[in-house]
């Protein structure tokens, strides 16, 4: 992080506030971070850490990619439309910046992630995969205050998943996903925030391309399901 970032992310955080007419004690009971923490933040005289930009980004109604930017990261910003930029839009995107900050190094693979999507495949389609989806998913969701895109994708799964004219094939890549939300073994730790939630975010893409060719296989053969 440059010197220049953060002297910018601390000017962004104050204008924030200006603008919203959030003092930083309010801001302080509404993120549970520390005012103290806070004011050294906007003072430039303590770096944010993800999970402050995470509550500045929720509370201060402002994209990740405008805090990560500010703070120094190299991170584009859709010039046409900046407010409503969103990380979660681009997963590329998230994965240069996570390599590039020194946030992954070398551990994170894709295929980790299919990997471990395969594994919950079957569990999706036993008695206990099925209870823990229909009784774990929204407080898993409430716990990450429906982050990105990917959760609205997640919660149209939850629906096709628990509807029961759905075919055994399409709940079982299904369930995977919302299993691989709602079991705490994501590859990177979700208090990683944004990029806790990146994994996730790929899970739910691989299994959405995968229903969509399992759909049109199901087209050509004369099959609605």
């Amino acid at each position: 992080m440059s010197k220049d970032g953060t002297e910018n992310f601390g000017t962004l955080i104050k204008s924030l506030l200006k603008k919203r007419s959030i003092t930083m004690r309010k801001l302080s009971d509404l993120t549970g971070i520390d005012t103290a923490t806070i004011s050294r933040i906007a003072n430039n005289r303590q770096q944010p850490r993800p999970y402050h930009l995470q509550q500045f980004a929720h509370h201060l109604g402002v994209p990740m990619a405008v805090l990560l930017q500010a703070s120094g990261f190299d991170v584009e910003i859709n010039e046409n439309n900046p407010v409503d930029s969103d990380m979660y839009e681009s997963i590329d995107t998230i994965h240069g910046v996570l390599i590039s900050s020194n946030f992954l190094g070398d551990t994170f693979k894709i295929d980790q992630v299919h990997q471990e999507l395969a594994k919950y495949e079957q569990y999706a389609l036993t008695e206990e995969g099925e209870q823990r989806i229909r009784e774990e998913f929204e407080t898993k969701v409430e716990q990450v205050r429906g982050a990105g895109p990917f959760i609205n994708e997640l919660k149209k799964m939850h629906q096709i998943y628990l509807n029961e004219q759905t075919s055994q094939e399409i709940r079982s890549i299904i369930g995977s996903a919302i299993l691989y939300f709602i079991l705490s073994t994501d590859i990177i730790p979700d208090y990683v925030f944004p990029f806790g939630y990146l994994d996730d975010a790929i899970a739910v893409q691989i299994v959405a391309e995968r229903v969509s060719k399992l759909k049109e296989k199901y087209m050509e053969n004369g099959d609605n399901n």
